[in-house]
């Protein structure tokens, strides 16, 4: 239960970011969370960072997930077709949809992620 009604503001910045030690990253990923699910009932929101070709490994979420590319080139695939992303697109993926992402081979790639509190599960 949240405890703080107030606004928050956070500035967002790459010093912020932490390598990731989840286990659903193949490779080199920092991250960083602007909205927990402890902040928020409703709303989880991270920054992922993807060094040189890192990716996730396939994965379901049980909500809709929104992916805001901010940086470099990378792809978003489900299990009928890969999608090249650049800085500036946004990618939509269905509750319950296998699919993984990440950056290109070779390339980094920065995505906002956000998604309702819901669960991820590693689906390989």
């Amino acid at each position: 239960v949240r405890q703080n009604h107030a606004v928050r503001v956070q500035r967002i910045t790459p010093a912020g970011r932490a390598r990731s030690a989840n286990p659903i990253f193949h490779g080199a990923v920092e991250s960083q969370t602007a909205v927990s699910e402890e902040e928020s009932k409703d709303l989880r929101l991270s920054e992922v960072h993807f060094t040189d070709g890192a990716t996730n490994r396939w994965h379901t979420h049980t909500c809709d997930q929104i992916l805001v590319i901010t940086a470099g080139e990378g792809i978003v695939a489900d299990e009928t077709e890969e999608r090249s992303v650049a800085a500036g697109d946004v990618a939509f993926i269905p509750a319950n949809t296998r699919h993984w992402h990440g950056a290109k081979p070779g390339r980094d790639m920065t995505h906002w992620s956000i998604l309702a509190n819901g669960k991820t599960t590693i689906a390989e």
